[in-house]
């Protein structure tokens, strides 16, 4: 384990949330990431807006949604981290007060020093929208009269929000994402291959439905191409840092500091 540097400036044991839309959707583009950080001895706590109740074309609703639960918390015990239940359905990923304010609770009471969120710029809407919650939710953190759902008391604590690049590396109008920075998790890729494969019940239902094909080997091809990209490490996730207005001092930056062995800057 990894010893974490003193200049994180946090009291406490660092905690990083993982805010992911459907389930295997951390496992995909954040899942090296997050592995790389249990071993740093940081406190995870993992995510998935959506319940993933449409990912299939045999079961029904409710099977389909148990078995993805189950698969989440298969996936965040293997990571080392505490699971939180999902809070909205598939295609109904919307930027609304509501599922704002069930997420900024979720903050509050979690207090994150690292919010990892899906990129902005992404191929699917349920993507992009669960990037606006996450970031207008840890916004409203410290604002004392913003009631949370359910009511959480306002926190101040500093956090710092990062963006993981879009599935398939291209956003909606098939243009290529490029990260500010990059993680080498190839010491981690068999792990991460692992943790992705807890969910099962996704493998044939994205080749038939997406046109996927080989489930694991399309994360590890995308892993490849990222880690390609950084010039530095066979596989690799990338990172974009959210504007720090408003969340954090310019400065801050705790997945740089606590990572800093492995991340690279593109050039």
């Amino acid at each position: 384990m990894r010893t974490i540097r003193s200049t994180m400036q946090i009291k406490r044991c660092p905690r990083v949330l993982a805010l992911g839309c459907h389930p295997d959707d951390i496992e995909f583009m954040m899942g090296g990431t997050l592995l790389l950080l249990h071993e740093a001895g940081v406190e995870l706590h993992y995510c998935n807006l959506s319940n993933g109740c449409l990912g299939t074309n045999t079961l029904s609703r409710q099977e389909i949604i148990q078995i993805r639960e189950k698969e989440g918390r298969a996936a965040a015990a293997f990571l080392g981290a505490t699971f939180h239940p999902s809070m909205a359905e598939d295609l109904e990923i919307f930027y609304e007060s509501t599922l704002i304010r069930k997420v900024a609770a979720l903050i509050r009471r979690v207090e994150p020093d690292i919010l990892l969120l899906p990129s902005t710029d992404d191929y699917m809407e349920d993507h992009m929208n669960t990037a606006r919650i996450g970031v207008t939710a840890a916004f409203s953190r410290s604002m004392q009269l913003y009631e949370t759902i359910p009511a959480i008391p306002a926190s101040d604590h500093q956090i710092s929000l990062y963006h993981a690049l879009p599935y398939g590396l291209k956003n909606g109008m098939n243009i290529p994402v490029f990260p500010e920075f990059f993680v080498n998790i190839t010491s981690v890729i068999g792990s991460k291959e692992h943790m992705l494969g807890l969910h099962e019940s996704q493998r044939g239902w994205l080749d038939s439905t997406q046109q996927v094909g080989s489930y694991i080997q399309n994360m590890k091809r995308m892993a490849m191409e990222v880690g390609t990209l950084s010039q530095q490490f066979t596989f690799s996730e990338g990172w974009r840092r959210h504007n720090p207005l408003g969340f954090s001092e310019p400065t801050y930056d705790p997945l740089g500091v606590i990572l800093d062995f492995c991340i690279g800057k593109w050039k």
